[in-house]
């Protein structure tokens, strides 16, 4: 089977890595594959070219452009692709528009979240029109299906749910020596208590609000820092703002690293303070990992973090409460491990990248 995926660029981020792990395993599969990205590569596209891979960039300006969109018809049409899979609502109408009469077999799109602009304006009118040349929508779990459906999205075969999988095997569970690496790499005290977040540095993730309840976590817990991995737009707010809240020596900002996996086995706490998420790639590798969780009870996430089993859920948007639950965690390590434990054999069954794969296939067969 020939696969094209489509999508906006394969930059870092969590869309881009489920794309770039689909891939691989369709190529494991006996699949031929290729990647159009509508904007620029980005700087995960490497590990596909150097695994033979073609991805074409269509350079899309900023408004509507007729020039990538021929970029892109001239590569789908080379592409002679059995299955058109685009990835989120953009790169869907864009893919759609440039593959109309080209005979391509079987038109997929995933939407790997739920903006707040998905449902109005003239993106979300585009992306409602693309439906009637569109086969199925695959959401990244039932409450991201759910939204769309609600929305009025109508594919000609329907919405089907999806979730997200990780190669589970790739992560450690968080121990001893880990956290000893860590600490000493930042020059910390070992008896410090990290607890960490990996994500964009964006208003959606809303690192602000996990590094307020910090400052707050910090005065009743001195011996506790806080890591950040990632990088982004808010990256020199967010260093300003950890100074202002007198915690900036307490504060790890490590940026884009590809050893996510070493990281999270140090860690003590996983947190998640987002406003909004689809269903999170950073929650199931803290799964694997591990960890126990404190996540905001925002879109999918309670479709992976389960109160008292696994870890705790708060309203997004609340510093105090936030700081109150990481810290009832790290002062109570044996109710921490059994969180851990329990996240990671939920995610060896429920959140393996193999059965993510497979049903990809079966709804590229129908």
């Amino acid at each position: 089977m020939r696969i094209t995926h489509f999508v906006e660029n394969l930059a870092y981020g969590g869309l881009e890595r489920v794309v770039i792990n689909l891939v691989q395993a369709q190529l494991e599969a006996g699949h031929a594959c290729e990647v159009i990205c509508l904007f620029e590569e980005g700087a995960l596209a490497s590990e596909l070219i150097d695994a033979g891979v073609a991805v074409t960039a269509c350079g899309k300006r900023r408004g509507p452009d007729l020039l990538a969109l021929a970029r892109a018809r001239r590569a789908l049409a080379k592409s002679r692709c059995d299955v058109l899979h685009s990835h989120n609502d953009l790169a869907h109408y864009y893919a759609v528009a440039a593959a109309l009469g080209l005979g391509i077999g079987r038109v997929v799109n995933t939407r790997h979240g739920m903006s707040a602009s998905a449902t109005t304006g003239r993106r979300a009118w585009l992306y409602g029109k693309s439906m009637r040349y569109t086969d199925t929508v695959v959401a990244v779990g039932d409450t991201v299906r759910r939204f769309f459906d609600g929305a009025g999205i109508r594919p000609r075969k329907g919405i089907v749910s999806i979730p997200n999988g990780i190669r589970v095997r790739k992560f450690r569970p968080a121990n001893a020596a880990a956290h000893a690496r860590l600490t000493s790499e930042l020059g910390l005290p070992e008896a410090t208590r990290l607890l960490g977040t990996v994500g964009r540095l964006n208003p959606v993730k809303d690192q602000a609000g996990l590094v307020r309840a910090f400052a707050l976590l910090k005065r009743r817990m001195p011996e506790s820092a806080l890591v950040i991995v990632g990088d982004g737009q808010l990256r020199d707010e967010l260093v300003a703002l950890a100074a202002e809240q007198g915690v900036a020596d307490a504060v790890f900002f490590l940026g884009m690293r590809d050893d996510v996996a070493d990281l999270l086995e140090a860690l003590d706490v996983f947190v998640l303070s987002s406003l909004s998420e689809g269903y999170s790639m950073a929650l199931l590798e803290a799964c694997a990992a591990g960890l126990p969780i404190v996540a905001t009870n925002v879109g999918g996430n309670g479709e992976i973090v389960q109160p008292g089993i696994n870890g705790v859920m708060v309203p997004p948007s609340d510093p105090d409460v936030l700081a109150a639950a990481i810290g009832e965690l790290l002062r109570d390590p044996g109710r921490a491990a059994a969180f851990g434990r329990a996240g990671r054999e939920w995610v060896l069954e429920e959140g393996s990248f193999q059965t993510m794969a497979e049903r990809y296939a079966q709804v590229y067969a129908q």
